[in-house]
């Protein structure tokens, strides 16, 4: 058994001085298991803010270099992580060593990739106009702008993800990288895990001279509240339902200072299957799809919850074809009683539906969820009902027929935001309907071509976010470097001596960044 204490990590030390206890709970028996977790009081929470604070100014001037080492030994401590570490996760999610093992790397692997970013120095952006003293009818003053950390973040861990959106997840490794301290708020699915991976960060701190504080974890229930509240925090990062993004969203901008939320909530990532894909692979693409709506028991934002086609005799047998390879899938055992709960209420409420049909799928009982397949009549979508546009967290794809061309680019038009939008098509489909494309940009942040949604690389061109409600920001990403942008903002000097200024703005750039100076692109020294 793990050597675990259950207490907070706040300021560089273990507190726990509340009553409240939480256990964790093998997902698979629903038994608890041997761990114990404080939940930190109202004082804890206050302490863990202003230990983050109080480590900001120390850590956000740091060198980009020495972020980047911290951020390298974290994924190193990470990677280090045993066998017992990943029998653990599998115990409190349910999840196979194989996918915590893969998550692993990911998590991982996102630390080096800002890493990447601090060195290569990109995030500063930079911009310089320089002073001309002789402008008429007014001389222009030099003026130079780059961007620092918006100041601490508080970030709360989803349930599916227990270590790529978790602990040591993106929104984590993009506001450290930042130059923001964090103060994270441990998932109730998976506390152990939290604390094995807290454990980790604390050491690369350690190990790098970290200022203390610059990572601090807390505990239970209700404490989101009194953390976003906080004025110390400054930025909020949270993967996870509606409801919870929206409730934090309401408490930040209700703040004497309000400050930003970067939730992402809710998305049902049409797959859109066009007439040339049907005609030369629609028995393929049936057996395709049914595999990324199972994946992981369907427990991904990126779930293609919805499947729309024009109607046509090999769109009804691509539509039998789905069903059958929804029916005859395993059922799977999801994160937790909760989820299981949710799942079974999202797919009563698509049975009590009149204008839906179900279609595939046995009847939703036990401990492990099943696999389902409905219709819905074109409709509900043009009328605004917003069934369909609910997530339902689990394996579950609602297929909708349209009539044509004009009635599918009404449907899309009628939906709202999504993460992924995704297209099914070969060449002359893309021809055709040339015109979906400039619409499903409007609609979802990254837009698929003979994919599937259920799979987000970590890369310098990732979207993870889109309009409302995917997301509570369109404009950020929680996967891939862009993320780093989402902690921070820009600072303008204006006639500040050169050796006053922060390097990445200095005439002899001695971090060697490229700057925009005097709006072209360059690295090199200015006079």
């Amino acid at each position: 058994m793990l050597n675990l204490i259950g207490h907070n990590y706040i300021g560089g030390k273990r507190r726990a001085s509340g009553s409240i206890q939480h256990k964790s709970v093998d997902a698979t028996t629903g038994e608890a298991l041997p761990y114990v977790f404080i939940q930190a009081t109202p004082e804890e929470v206050d302490a863990a803010a202003v230990a983050a604070a109080a480590a900001y100014p120390i850590y956000r001037n740091l060198s980009a270099a020495r972020r980047a080492e911290f951020l390298d030994a974290i994924a190193n401590e990470i990677d280090a992580l045993g066998d017992d570490f990943v029998a653990l996760v599998t115990q409190e999610t349910a999840l196979p060593a194989g996918r915590i093992q893969g998550e692993r790397g990911r998590t991982s692997g996102q630390m080096r990739l800002f890493a990447k970013v601090l060195r290569r120095g990109d995030f500063y952006g930079a911009r310089i106009d320089q002073a001309l003293p002789d402008r008429q009818p007014m001389p222009r003053p030099d003026i130079r702008q780059y961007q620092i950390g918006v100041g601490p973040v508080a970030v709360f861990g989803a349930s599916n993800f227990p270590l790529a959106f978790s602990t040591a997840g993106g929104d984590t490794a993009s506001a450290l990288a930042a130059g923001c301290p964090v103060v994270f708020k441990a998932h109730s699915g998976h506390m152990a895990t939290a604390e094995c991976v807290a454990n980790a960060i604390i050491r690369a701190a350690e190990k790098t001279g970290m200022p203390q504080g610059v990572f601090n974890m807390i505990f239970g229930s209700g404490v989101g509240e009194a953390l976003v509240k906080h004025p110390a925090i400054q930025g909020v990062g949270f993967t996870g339902s509606l409801k919870g993004g929206r409730a934090l969203c309401d408490l930040a901008a209700a703040r004497p200072q309000p400050i930003p939320v970067f939730a992402e909530m809710s998305s049902v990532n049409p797959v859109l299957v066009l007439p040339g894909a049907l005609s030369a692979r629609g028995a393929t693409v049936a057996k395709e799809l049914a595999a990324s709506v199972v994946l992981g028991s369907g427990q991904f934002c990126t779930n293609p919850g919805l499947v729309l086609g024009i109607r046509s005799a090999e769109f009804t047998a691509f539509i039998a074809q789905l069903g059958e390879s929804i029916a005859a899938q395993p059922t799977q055992t999801m994160l937790n009683a909760g989820a299981l709960k949710s799942y079974a209420a999202g797919v009563a409420q698509l049975h009590g539906h009149s204008k839906i049909k179900h279609l595939a799928g046995g009847e939703q009982s036990g401990k492990q969820s099943v696999a389902q397949l409905f219709s819905a009549d074109v409709s509900m979508l043009l009328e605004g009902d917003h069934l369909l546009q609910e997530e339902v967290f689990g394996p579950t794809t609602v297929v909708v027929e349209v009539a044509d061309q004009a009635e599918l680019t009404r449907a899309l038009h009628s939906m709202h935001g999504q993460l992924t939008a995704t297209l099914i098509a070969e060449r002359d489909d893309l021809e055709t309907f040339a015109e979906l494309l400039s619409l499903l940009e409007i609609k979802a942040g990254r837009v698929l071509l003979n994919g599937y949604p259920t799979g987000v690389e970590v890369c310098d061109a990732m979207v993870h976010g889109g309009p409302y409600p995917a997301t509570s920001d369109a404009r950020g990403t929680s996967v891939g470097s862009l993320a780093i942008n989402r902690f921070l903002r820009p600072v303008c000097y204006q006639n500040y001596p050169d050796d006053f200024l922060p390097e990445a703005l200095q005439n002899a750039n001695p971090l060697g960044i490229q700057r925009l100076v005097d709006g072209v692109p360059s690295r090199e020294i200015l006079n």
